[in-house]
């Protein structure tokens, strides 16, 4: 091997590029053996990789377990809000105090909640009788188990100061009701105030999230309520951790939406929505049924355009089978990768959905370039050499980019990740493409060598019989020339590489590569790409998380059917926060007192604290010391039955004679709108800095705080790592690949897609969710997969000019790129019909990213490339130097030998 070097060109230069052309050389060379002993040994890579499938497959089907916990999966693994969870817990016992934090979809523990909903323009208050029957018919229901029959008031959450069921206060307010209209009274008598309500026995209860679509009396200072749509009822069941217990829960649970069904059906003057602790995990568990059937229309499609577009008219060199036997090879990779997933202890879980498809998107383009890479190879060699010049010539990118797929999902999987569902799809995938690429050289590899032999001895590549002799061909009727014509009488003397017939070369050849390097069309590319680039930016300007659970549910479930309805009647006030004070503090100090104010100013606010000066001031007693507040706050506040449930509020200790509060709590509401969610994490982050900043030290914490905390920075960490990843790679090769100038534009390509893809999707109504973050990353390998080789091949080519070298490369990789995205796009579109959001993302990303990978391939990169480096003029000179050299060398042998002259 020799290199000579340039006049000008600095040592450091000649030894980049002598190592760049022994790496690649390497590369070829080991691909070029792989070739070879995959073609010397057919079927021992056909028989291993089927019995690994085999053997995997079948223990998949033996250990499949679903994933039964929904916030492991889907919210934050590491949030200040656990760790504020397990603080307040130890100080007051969530599970005793869940009917005070409500929480609209993530109340802990078990329970069962239902909206009753009034006609439009009715009065819901009036139906109060009808309510309490469907409540006394809650309270009366009965679950078998073992032999006992159990009920609510075997199960339920009971209150301290009564041991008796918790119930929530709109109860009370409806027997009022229920009780003037026997007593012919009119309802105007039972003053309802809205939020807030003063009950029969003296307590001020807030029934904000109780009471839905209400109408205030015009002009009312008390917030008095005229009219009401929505009322919303939960049933709290107690939770002692052990496994009998939660049985006995779950049959409750179940029974409860039966009975809502079936009232349902009974009462068709109200609206019942049903929902129970199991609810969002059975809805987002029922993706996996519903997509079943698509999935298996989806994989029919790519069969079918994966075989149709491996087709020509030439019986011989037509390769159907082929196309066939690569998306098979795809599949069982797949199935072994989720028998590994499930052997190894994995639980399934519906994000998972999108494996096939992003391993089907990259198994594909292998196959399909390797198929390319064989019709490039000369037919007048032997199958096996013919076999080793196709692995040399494709194998070298497509392990490239299988290791970037490899590092980026690796990143995904790493500890870095937030969201187990993100890691875990994660892990799948890297285990996925190790698999796929193994199945591609050693399988599909395997049936390119049957296929070649068949080929070299002239078998019909459907029929496998031998192909009559053109002779005995005119002889017979057209229909059967037709269906046994090996393309002979189609390919002129002149013409080397009879694959140029098949149809998309052709139309690529003859007609696409004219037209997009016209002079008038690259105007006109130039203003679609302006156009691109500016909606894309607009779009990333208005990126949204998707921290709300909703979207990960089937459409149509009743889950997503109740929040719709609490969204819509229920948005006035957010979930109630927990405000928990975790040291002693001079609550009697009136500079204490106006910190809590200040604290609690722009809330709607259940205190203890607030209630307690009240009745101070009403009472006209003074405690402006330690001993005389905690003196009145025990020996007369809490034991007046208004205030008695302020107990469970309060904790005190008792040193020697003297008592302390060591800690309290009270509940704030803010008021919202219909975007509660978005409100709701601006509070989060307003509560939290003042926690540091105040002389109080306290905590928040809500059980729908554990989803949302820093979910839109754990979302976007997976895919900033896998960007980072991919772009560290790319420069770190940046002289060690086969030109620097191929990674520049790779980087500039990949860049464009994802920017386009990010905003896209945004402006098509997708939140950064964990399955938009995994097409994200998705969209890093795909854009690579496909720019990578017509890329390379375009620096490489050594044409006089820009134009002729991009016209070489889509005529090289064109094919497999168009045969890859269609057959992707085109087995995306059953999931239209599968009724869930999650799908709905997977199927505007995933067509976002074909779409925008087959823009750029097709019609930008085309364009771009002919008007900027790499120049191709030292090509231009190169070749006029080896002619005038050739014509000097003639000239010689023409002045020795005057003869020859003559003679000829």
């Amino acid at each position: 091997m020799c290199f000579l070097r340039r006049p000008g060109a600095p040592a450091s230069w000649i030894w980049w590029r002598m190592l760049r052309q022994v790496l690649r050389r390497g590369l070829q060379s080991f691909c070029h053996r792989l070739g070879l002993c995959v073609s010397r040994h057919p079927v021992f890579f056909l028989t291993v990789p089927a019995v690994l499938t085999i053997t995997f497959g079948l223990s998949a089907l033996n250990r499949f377990q679903p994933e039964g916990d929904l916030e492991r999966l889907v919210a934050p693994s590491h949030s200040l809000a656990k760790i504020e969870r397990s603080l307040a817990s130890s100080l007051f016992p969530l599970d005793q105090s869940k009917s005070q934090l409500y929480s609209d979809l993530h109340t802990p523990g078990r329970y069962g909640r239902v909206i009753l909903l009034s006609p439009p323009g009715d009065n819901i208050l009036l139906q109060a009788e009808g309510i309490l029957q469907t409540h006394r018919a809650v309270l009366e229901m009965k679950v078998n188990h073992k032999g006992y029959n159990y009920t609510f008031s075997h199960l339920c959450v009971l209150r301290n100061q009564d041991k008796k069921c918790v119930l929530d206060d709109i109860i009370s307010v409806l027997e009022d009701l229920r009780q003037a209209a026997v007593s012919n009274k009119t309802t105007a008598r039972v003053q309802v105030r809205y939020p807030n309500t003063k009950l029969k026995d003296g307590r001020n209860s807030f029934i904000g999230h109780q009471l839905g679509g209400v109408v205030e009396v015009p002009n009312s200072k008390d917030q008095r309520v005229k009219s009401a749509r929505a009322i919303q009822i939960t049933y709290y069941l107690q939770t002692y951790g052990s496994a009998t217990q939660d049985l006995i829960g779950e049959k409750w649970e179940n029974e409860f939406c039966k009975l809502m069904r079936k009232l349902q059906e009974e009462h068709q003057d109200l609206q019942l929505y049903s929902l129970a602790s199991f609810s969002l995990w059975r809805d987002f568990h029922k993706i996996s049924i519903l997509a079943r059937s698509k999935v298996l229309v989806s994989l029919v499609l790519i069969l079918t355009t994966a075989t149709l577009s491996s087709s020509m008219k030439d019986c011989l060199r037509s390769k159907p089978f082929l196309g066939l036997l690569g998306v098979l090879t795809v599949c069982i990779s797949i199935i072994t990768a989720a028998g590994i997933f499930f052997i190894t202890d994995g639980k399934y879980n519906s994000t998972l959905l999108g494996i096939p498809f992003f391993a089907m998107g990259h198994g594909t383009k292998g196959v399909f370039e390797l198929l390319s890479g064989w019709r490039r190879t000369k037919e007048n060699l032997p199958f096996k050499d013919r076999i080793a010049d196709a692995y040399s010539d494709v194998m070298v990118t497509y392990t490239m980019t299988s290791s970037l797929y490899f590092i980026t999902f690796g990143m995904g999987a790493s500890p870095f990740t937030n969201i187990e569902a993100v890691k875990v799809f994660c892990q799948n995938m890297c285990v996925s493409i190790l698999l796929n690429y193994f199945y591609i050289f050693s399988f599909f590899g395997s049936c390119l060598v049957f296929a070649g032999q068949l080929e070299q001895n002239r078998y019909h590549s459907i029929f496998c019989c031998k192909i009559p002799s053109a002779e005995y061909l005119d002889r017979k009727p057209v229909w059967f020339q037709t269906v046994m014509s090996d393309g002979h009488q189609q390919t002129s003397h002149h013409e080397t590489n009879p694959y140029q017939h098949h149809f998309i070369q052709h139309f690529l050849r003859e007609h696409y590569n004219e037209w997009i390097t016209n002079i008038y069309v690259k105007p006109f590319v130039v203003i679609l790409y302006l156009i691109y680039a500016s909606f894309s930016f607009m779009g990333c300007l208005q990126i949204s998380d998707g921290a709300n659970i909703i979207n990960l549910l089937a459409s149509d479930s009743p889950s997503v059917s109740y929040a719709t309805v609490q969204q819509k009647y229920f948005s006035n006030y957010s979930p109630v926060i927990g405000f928990y004070v975790y040291e002693p503090l001079e609550y009697w100090n009136s500079s204490v007192q106006e910190d809590l104010r200040r604290l609690c100013s722009g809330f709607t606010a259940v205190s203890w604290v607030e209630q307690y000066y009240q009745y101070l001031k009403v009472s006209n007693i003074s405690a402006s010391n330690k001993s005389d507040f905690i003196s009145v706050l025990q020996s007369s506040f809490l034991k007046k039955p208004e205030f008695q449930h302020f107990r469970n509020d309060i904790i005190f200790s008792k040193a020697g004679d003297e008592n302390n509060i060591i800690a309290s709590r009270l509940y704030l509401v803010a008021r919202t709108s219909r975007d509660k969610q978005k409100e709701v994490i601006e509070v989060l982050e307003k509560l939290r800095p003042l926690s540091l900043s105040k002389s109080i030290r306290f905590i928040v914490f809500n059980p729908s705080f554990v989803f949302m905390d820093h979910y839109s920075l754990s979302v976007t960490v997976p895919v900033l790592i896998a960007g980072f990843g991919v772009l560290l790679v790319l420069i770190l090769t940046f002289f060690l690949v086969i030109h620097p100038l191929g990674n520049f534009w790779l980087i500039l390509s990949v860049t464009s897609i994802e920017l386009g893809v990010l905003g896209l999707m945004t402006l098509w109504n997708v939140d950064m969710d964990c399955i938009s973050i995994l097409c994200l990353i998705y969209t890093l390998n795909f854009a690579i997969d496909h720019c990578a080789p017509l890329l390379y091949t375009f620096v490489l080519a050594t044409e006089h000019t820009r134009t002729q070298c991009i016209k070489s490369s889509l005529q090289e990789h064109g094919t497999a790129i168009l045969q890859n995205v269609t057959s992707f796009l085109i087995g995306l579109v059953p999931l239209l019909f599968v009724p869930s959001n999650l799908t709905f993302t997977l199927f505007k990303c995933l067509l976002l990213t074909g779409g925008c990978t087959l823009l750029h391939c097709f019609v930008i990169l085309p364009v771009f490339l002919t008007f900027f480096p790499p120049s191709k003029k030292h090509h231009k000179k190169k070749k006029r130097a080896k002619r005038k050299e050739r014509e000097e060398i003639e000239c010689i042998e023409i002045q020795e030998n005057p003869d020859h002259v003559t003679t000829v």
